[in-house]
């Protein structure tokens, strides 16, 4: 649930939203150990979404994505680029949408 929209009935209560991630890292690592230390920590990653979610409120998807995307990738240095998708659950537009929403993908800097 987060506050995202530019209508006023958006900008006034939180709306559900929908969000998908899709973390590139090298697992390798894990693979071999099947050890949890050798693998990127989804519980923080999905806490960073979620406090990224619920303490801002933008009027764009696109905006609220790029936030998660820089969350996700400040989690963990192993994460080398992630690709977030953000849907607004039953949008408010004049036409039967079950969703809307956007994708965008994001490269962590490489170290200077």
């Amino acid at each position: 649930m987060g506050i995202c929209g530019a209508l006023p009935e958006e900008r006034e209560r939180a709306q559900p939203l929908e969000v998908d991630l899709d973390v590139d890292a090298d697992l390798a690592p894990s693979g071999a150990s099947d050890a949890l230390v050798d693998t990127i920590d989804y519980g923080a990653i999905c806490d960073a979404v979620a406090g990224t979610v619920a303490g801002g409120s933008p009027q764009l998807l696109e905006h609220l994505a790029a936030a998660i995307a820089d969350a996700v990738l400040a989690v963990d240095g192993r994460a080398t680029a992630v690709t977030v998708s953000v849907r607004k659950l039953r949008p408010p537009v004049p036409h039967a949408l079950a969703t809307s929403g956007v994708r965008i993908r994001r490269v962590a800097a490489t170290p200077s």
